[in-house]
Parts: structure tokens; sequence; C-alpha cells
């Protein structure tokens, strides 16, 4: 079941996943073109900040996002937590379980991970394949269950 509450703009492509709650009843959440959040994510805004997810971000699994930015193409692990007021930078990558804390910027392309998260360094041609793909293959995804015939 998916649960969206008071005003939230989810733009063209975007994918929004099973069990995942938006909850703008204090402020907005945008969900950008062709951005994922996936299953079980809960996206709340506080009272000072909306919560912004960017073109072509990919939210993992069971993430939280609370009243905070991710910009274009980054990508946040499973189960990882963005607090008030943080940035992820474009194109970065927020490792699974980390925790971004309230007001804290991550630059962009970077690997972060721990908590508090700590960046790490400059991403892998590897991770930066990933974080690219990710947002890709969740596209695909989406388009396949269009064409699925449920019983």
């Amino acid at each position: 079941m998916l649960t969206i509450i008071g005003d939230v703009i989810i733009e063209a492509g975007a994918n929004i996943w099973f069990g995942v709650v938006l909850r703008g009843d204090e402020g907005q959440i945008v969900i950008g073109p062709r951005a994922s959040v996936q299953d079980n994510t809960v996206i709340h805004v506080s009272p000072y900040n909306p919560t912004i997810v960017g073109a072509d971000a990919t939210i993992g699994h069971s993430v939280v996002l609370e009243g905070c930015r991710i910009e274009t193409g980054a990508l946040v692990g499973m189960n990882a937590t963005v607090l008030d007021g943080a940035t992820v930078g474009a194109g970065a990558m927020v490792a699974a379980g980390s925790v971004v804390r309230q007001n804290q910027a991550i630059p962009p392309e970077v690997l972060a991970a721990g908590i508090p998260a700590q960046v790490k360094g400059p991403l892998s041609e590897a991770a930066r394949y990933q974080v690219v793909r990710a947002s890709e293959d969740y596209q695909k995804m989406a388009n396949n269950y269009k064409t699925l015939e449920f019983a």
C-alpha cells in the first residue's frame, strides 16, 4: 500500500514503490522526474524545510528522509536516514544504514558512510556506474510493471 498525504508533487516518470509513505502534512514534498523511491521508505517534511528528491535520484528500501534535499542523480542506500536541513549532493552515494545529520552537507559525487555519515572520498568508477544504473534499472522495472497482469 502506498500512502500520500498533503502537499506532495510527483513529477513525470518517477516511480514510487510498495509501502512508501509520502507525508507532506507540514510542508511540501517534491519527487523529481525519473526519481525512484523504493519499498517501505518514509518521506516527511519539517515545519522549516520541504523534502526535495531530485531528478534521477534513487532512494533505497526503507530509507527515512525528513526535511532534506537529495540532489540530481544521488543514491541513498537501504535503511539510511537523512535528517532535517541536510543536503546530499548531485551524484553522491550515501551508504546503506548511514545517518546524515541535521544540516549536514554531503558534497557531489562522493561516498558518505557511517553513523554519523562521513565523507569517505570520491566515488570509484564502479560506484559511479552503480549510482547511474540504479535510476535507469528502476525506470525499466517500473515500465515492466505497467505491462503485467495480476490475478
